[in-house]
Parts: C-alpha cells; structure tokens; sequence
C-alpha cells in the first residue's frame, strides 16, 4: 500500500496537488483529522485500496498536534509512506487570497490575514520537518503539478532523498531550502550573447562552464561538503534533504551544477533535480502576449 500525506499552508497548493494524485488513479482524502488516519489507512487497506492520498492541515483544528505519532507510527505498518509539505512567502499567500477572495481558516473576527498566516505558521512549523517540503510561491499551477507527479513516481527506497534544486537569487531564496550554495562569483554564461537564451542543462553553456577551472573547484567543494555531512543527515533519521544551488537568475551556473551535483550522488542515494527558475522561465516564455 502507497500512502501519500499532503499539508502545509492555507492557498500553498494543496488542491492543486489532491487534484495531481487523484487523476492519477489515487483514492483522495482531504480535510481529515490525524487522529483518524489509523483508521482511515486499516479500512482502506482492508477493501483493497492500493495508493491512498489524505490532506490533513489546520482545518482539522486540534488534532494537527497528532500528526507526527501518527506518520510514526505508519511507516511500521505502510510499505511506503510519502508526505508533501507545501509552502509559501507571506506576500504570495496574501495575494493569492486577496484574487480568489476565499476566507484564511484561521481567521477570526478581529483576525487581520496576515495574523491568520503567522498563526498557521507557527502551528505548522514542527510538521513541516516531517515531508518533503516545497515552496510554490513563485511555481506556476502546471510546474508544481510536473513536480507532484515526479515525487510519486520516483522509485520508493529506505532512507533519505537528496534533492538538489537551482534557483535564482533575485526571485529570493527557496523556504525548501536545507543547504544553500551561492554561485554567483562564477563567470556568467548570460554575458555571451550565443549563450544567454540557453540553460545549463544545453551543451554549449556545459562546454563553457566546463573550461573554467573556478566552476570545477566550486562544484567539487560542494559535493566534498555534502558528502561530508550527508550521514549526519541520514542519522538524524531526515526523510529528505534539499541543496539548493543559486546563482543571479537561475538559468546557467546553478542549473549545471545542479545536474552535475545529481550525477555525482545518484549512485549513493535516491535523487531528485529541480529548477525552479529555469521551470519559471519557461513557463513565462509560452505564456501568451497581450
């Protein structure tokens, strides 16, 4: 039986992700309290559902408090259990209430929104340890649907995932974000006019940045590092750990040695590469012209 657990913040994405499991064939569950998911998961699994999907967040009032026994006390009894934290900046969540116009959960008469998000915050804060957590503020409804998707249909396996992530500095850094490594004193492929439309995952900004000894010595430090440390992190028993690589747009230094990073851990643990602003700037790309 696959379990996947969804939480995290109020207008961060959790019906975008429900939505993601259930076309894929998952029974979904939202809006649960904790201190049902015992029974949920032995009566479900007694009537032969295989992959199951349970939302459980501060709607479920009080009983959020119980939610780390209970995923401690599933994973002895579920052969793989997933839990997708979502998050996101203040100001993305004030805005995306203020369009929809929908009313923050915890906000009370007397209440001001971005009262109701710190609360939710705070009541949340020891949770979000427990997932794999990811910041949607700046994804695009379809890029953190690609993501959900990646995350369920990766293999399952004991121990920790490592996650190395490119981003941006000037769209601020990832709330996922374990271990952050800025790249921007590196040469910058984005002053090569034949470059500049292109990202580090395409050959020609591989080749440049490959012949630069900065870039080489940079990238080994930070593997050295996080293979340093790495069993530390898996001897605190972390179910997923997230390097996030930065440099001024996200588009070429950090995204190469992102993969590059990847292809160098592959073979020790599960991973997974994403690019945040590379995804971002794609999507902006096909958007439509006014």
């Amino acid at each position: 039986m696959q379990i996947v657990l969804i939480s995290g913040l109020s207008g961060s994405g959790k019906s975008i992700a429900l939505n993601v499991l259930e076309d894929s064939g998952y029974y979904v569950v939202d809006n649960l309290p904790a201190t049902l998911l015992p029974q949920l998961v032995t009566h479900l699994r007694s009537v032969g559902y295989a992959r199951v999907a349970v939302a459980v967040d501060v709607r479920s009032g009080v009983s959020i408090a119980a939610l780390p026994a209970q995923v401690k006390s599933l994973r002895d009894i579920v052969d793989d259990l997933r839990f997708i934290f979502l998050e996101a900046r203040d100001d993305a969540l004030i805005a995306r209430f203020s369009e929809t116009r929908r009313r923050h959960p915890l906000a009370e008469e007397g209440v001001s929104l971005d009262e109701a998000i710190r609360r939710e915050r705070d009541a949340l804060a020891d949770i979000a340890e427990l997932g794999h957590r990811i910041d949607t503020s700046d994804l695009h409804p379809n890029t953190l649907r690609a993501w959900v998707k990646d995350f369920i249909h990766v293999e399952a396996s004991e121990g920790l995932t490592l996650m190395f992530q490119s981003f941006g500095f000037k769209y601020g850094i990832p709330l996922d974000a374990d271990l952050v490594f800025d790249v921007r004193c590196l040469p910058n492929p984005h002053y090569d006019l034949n470059l500049r439309p292109l990202t580090g995952r395409d050959q020609p900004v591989i080749d440049f940045l490959r012949r630069i000894p900065e870039v080489g010595r940079m990238a080994e430090d930070i593997r050295h590092f996080v293979a340093n440390w790495l069993p530390a992190y898996v001897r605190d028993n972390r179910s997923y750990l997230t390097v996030a690589i930065g440099c001024t747009g996200g588009q070429h230094r950090s995204v190469y040695i992102a993969e590059w990073l990847a292809k160098k851990f592959e073979d020790k643990v599960r991973v997974i590469v994403r690019h945040r602003s590379a995804a971002r700037r794609a999507v902006d790309k096909s958007a439509p012209r006014q």
